[in-house]
């Protein structure tokens, strides 16, 4: 039985085909770009229309050794046709860019981001719009949550913005508000918007300009959904209303999927995000950190833990209300993460981390160390 197709055939340059990709295509397969994955198969779009593909006996091995390895969202693949007439996912081509978060495994129980798989929730990005909604004018937005997604949205490649969602709910607090939000994200565009309004959505819309893919991450109720379809300019997804009690949203969106716009370009849209553990981390946390990072290359040692030291550049900022004592805390937090996942996959990290805790345990355990 042939694969389904479940709409007209697609122009491949406008999903973001070029002679780069091509040059990377395995000799007697079609390109095809994911929209949508479900288990063991993925639906793609390609020059034959919507199909759905089932993955190869390799992309299976591959996935089973490391599910980064896992097609995703975003990616392009290469499709084989079999002799019964269905197509087959039989090969990835190089992503240019992925998001990745870690710990999606068991809990640690080091209380940190859990185990150190990863999984990719969109690949070949070129803008990663982290929503945060604007609730109420009294409620601060989550900067920490912010922060640690603007850590995984440098390390994936593609161009981090922070899109400060249904900015209609907050009044007169909105001004205060887009200001604690940048201090959060420096060197990161940000933008008040309102899909129900159309504000802010045509500066959202400027970024995907041509043939570029955006994804839109952030938690269950931030209003992603309704900023996709405000993009489209019709209803392609479903969207609910949060719950009037908490200000909480349900969760409508339950996977993600590839939208291409009309105007061009394209967007992935995702469920809510509870969990955001960081993974194989290199400068993120330091470009979400700028200014902590300028602070420290003033402190008066070179190895200062910015905690008791004399001449410590960070803490005079926070006495001198500079720097949010907050975001210390969150810097220290993002940065022992980070060297955690990097221990649970790096040998030589990882021996180093058991024999500090050796140092530290055998110190406690002198006699008198907890004598007052």
């Amino acid at each position: 039985m042939s694969s389904p197709v479940l709409s007209g055939s697609y122009d491949l340059p406008s999903l973001g085909w070029n002679g780069s990709l091509a040059a990377e295509l395995p000799a007697g397969t079609v390109p095809a770009r994911v929209a949508r994955v479900d288990r063991g198969a993925a639906e793609v779009l390609c020059a034959d229309g919507h199909l759905t593909a089932h993955y190869s006996a390799r992309v299976r091995r591959a996935a089973a050794a490391d599910p980064v390895a896992l097609p995703c969202v975003g990616d392009w693949a290469a499709l084989r046709r079999l002799p019964e007439g269905r197509f087959e996912l039989d090969a990835l081509l190089p992503r240019r860019t992925a998001f990745v978060r870690g710990g999606v495994g068991r809990t640690s129980q080091q209380g940190l981001s859990g185990d150190s798989q990863g999984q990719v929730l969109a690949a070949n990005v070129d803008v990663v719009f982290v929503a945060e909604p604007a609730l109420h004018a009294t409620d601060t937005a989550d900067l920490g949550r912010i922060e640690r997604l603007l850590a995984l949205a440098w390390e994936s490649g593609g161009q981090p913005v922070v899109l400060v969602t249904k900015a209609d709910l907050v009044g007169d607090g909105l001004d205060f508000l887009m200001g604690e939000v940048a201090a959060a994200a420096p060197g990161v565009d940000v933008h008040a918007v309102c899909s129900l309004t159309g504000q802010g959505v045509d500066i959202v819309r400027g970024y995907l300009a041509g043939t570029r893919t955006a994804v839109v991450l952030g938690a269950s109720g931030a209003g992603k959904s309704t900023l996709v379809n405000a993009l489209a300019g019709e209803a392609v997804m479903e969207t609910q209303q949060v719950r009037a009690g908490d200000g909480r949203g349900r969760h409508t969106t339950v996977h993600r999927e590839l939208i291409p716009l009309g105007g061009g370009g394209l967007v992935v849209d995702t469920p809510g995000i509870r969990r955001i553990g960081l993974y194989d981390m290199g400068e993120g946390v330091d470009r979400v950190f700028s200014d902590i990072e300028e602070l420290a290359a003033r402190c008066r040692f070179a190895d200062c833990g910015h905690d008791s030291e004399p001449g410590c550049a960070v803490i005079a900022a926070i006495e001198d209300g500079v720097l949010p004592e907050r975001r210390l805390a969150s810097w220290n937090k993002l940065q022992r993460e980070a060297a955690w996942m990097a221990s649970r996959t790096d040998a030589r990290l990882r021996k180093e981390l058991q024999n500090k805790w050796k140092v530290i345990h055998k110190e406690m355990r002198k006699p008198g160390r907890n004598r007052p």
